[in-house]
């Protein structure tokens, strides 16, 4: 089984880098654009089926890619992104820092005392929930063999692949720092483990953008 993850095109919430979470924000043009280059990097790979967030900016990143295929796409809430609750929507930027931004920085900067909001997920809930969609994929009798498209978030993908690494400490969650927009992560599953092989790749021409915390 091969793997084939990739976090969603560019949002207008993440370019004013405000926190999305379970909100359901769909790409911006910059994003789709980057979806689409993704899709002609891709466009050699042999895809048997798809799985998706429910989320429309990881659906609509899997559908440019797949465009002009006959392809499963299935959604599943083991990929959707991380909920923030009530810190969603805030912009976690700027020079004047709430003591609600200050909280939420944590998420990055100390994670292992990350603190969710009301309504939001911890890091053991991500972990948990990744963690088992990732074991049901891998022990599928009916899936071994398969090439899979995963489209997905920065959080649930960077849970993903700490389960993959046995990375399992919340305060070493971003060791391998936030996935870029449409970075693709390929995974080959041998006999029911997963392993790394290719790590953030990016099909289109532009610098590599990555959020970070001023």
């Amino acid at each position: 089984m091969i793997l084939y993850i990739v976090r969603h095109g560019e949002t207008d919430w993440n370019k004013a880098r405000r926190v999305q979470g379970f909100s359901d924000i769909p790409l911006n043009e910059y994003g789709r654009h980057l979806a689409r280059q993704t899709a002609e990097g891709m466009k050699e790979i042999r895809f048997d089926l798809a799985y998706t967030s429910p989320l429309i900016r990881a659906r609509e990143t899997a559908e440019i890619i797949l465009e002009g295929r006959n392809i499963p796409l299935i959604e599943s809430d083991g990929i959707k992104e991380m909920g923030f609750g009530a810190y969603e929507g805030m912009c976690v930027t700027g020079k004047e820092k709430t003591a609600e931004m200050e909280a939420f920085q944590k998420f990055f900067s100390d994670t292992g005392n990350f603190v969710p909001a009301e309504g939001g997920e911890s890091i053991a809930d991500v972990m948990e929930r990744t963690g088992s969609f990732l074991r049901e994929l891998c022990t599928n009798p009916d899936l071994q063999g398969k090439h899979i498209l995963l489209s997905t978030h920065g959080a649930a993908m960077t849970a993903f692949l700490n389960h993959i690494r046995g990375n399992l400490e919340s305060a070493d969650f971003w060791k391998w720092h936030v996935p870029a927009n449409c970075a693709v992560t390929t995974v080959e599953v041998k006999e029911g483990v997963p392993a790394i092989l290719e790590e953030s790749k990016v099909y289109y021409k532009e610098p590599v953008k990555r959020w970070n915390i001023e």
